[in-house]
């Protein structure tokens, strides 16, 4: 028995189905990742090359911001994939429940700094 633990496995318990699903997510994964690193490059560039004006630097920064966070809550959340009902419901509520508090926050901190 110690024997054969040494030894690689012949073939894999997964099917070639499941093989070919899980190269495919992890092709999506790693593409996924590239974008958002060229998302934060172009907010990079916007603001250290200070080629683009101030006044559409925010406004494309934000843009980019949120793309960024809806492409990581589908795909490195695993808001795409099924079966994971209850963490979708709890990661929806917190953005839902969390965003109205923030936009709040920010104009109190914005009338008192005034």
């Amino acid at each position: 028995m110690a024997n054969e633990l040494s030894k690689p496995f012949e073939k894999s318990a997964l099917s070639e189905e499941d093989l070919y699903k899980m190269n495919k997510e992890k092709k999506v994964q790693i593409t996924s990742f590239a974008f958002m690193i060229f998302l934060t490059f172009l907010a990079f560039i916007a603001v250290a090359t200070e080629m683009v004006a101030p006044a559409f630097a925010v406004p494309f920064i934000l843009v980019l911001a949120g793309m960024q966070f809806f492409l990581q809550m589908f795909y490195f959340m695993h808001l795409k994939d099924k079966g994971h009902e209850w963490a979708n419901t709890f990661i929806i509520a917190g953005v839902v429940l969390s965003t109205p508090a923030l936009i709040a926050l920010t104009f109190l901190l914005g009338m008192t700094k005034y």
